[in-house]
């Protein structure tokens, strides 16, 4: 049984698209993996999109496929990481530290909150 409390959650909004008020929208996509793999341990195969009225994305929490962060140390190179966070349209994504379900959605939300107040 899962201790994460948000799971269960996240994989009924699969599907969604939750309209905001001025126009934007959120689109969420979420599934369980059968089997945890290297670039998705946790077994959560997810994409979280707030777009503007036009339909270009302005903000996006996806593990769908690899982006090059550095790795700690000023000399020590880059990995791939799949866990990320695009915080603007032109962002090619920075990692994000995936904890669980419920902190997934949360961070999501509070990170598109603040958009959706600045755009008002």
């Amino acid at each position: 049984m899962s201790t994460d409390k948000g799971l269960d959650y996240l994989l009924d909004l699969d599907g969604q698209i939750l309209a905001q008020e001025d126009g934007s929208w959120i689109k969420i996509e979420a599934r369980l993996l059968d089997e945890p793999t290297k670039e998705c341990p946790h077994r959560i195969s997810y994409c979280l999109t707030l777009h503007d009225r036009f339909g270009e994305r302005l903000l996006g929490f996806d593990n769908a496929h690899p982006i090059k962060a550095q790795k700690r140390g000023r000399f020590t190179g880059w990995r791939s990481v799949y866990d990320h966070k695009h915080r603007h349209p032109n962002d090619k994504g920075v990692p994000y530290t995936f904890e669980s379900a419920e902190q997934l959605l949360s961070d999501f939300f509070a990170e598109a909150d603040k958009i959706l107040k600045t755009k008002k």
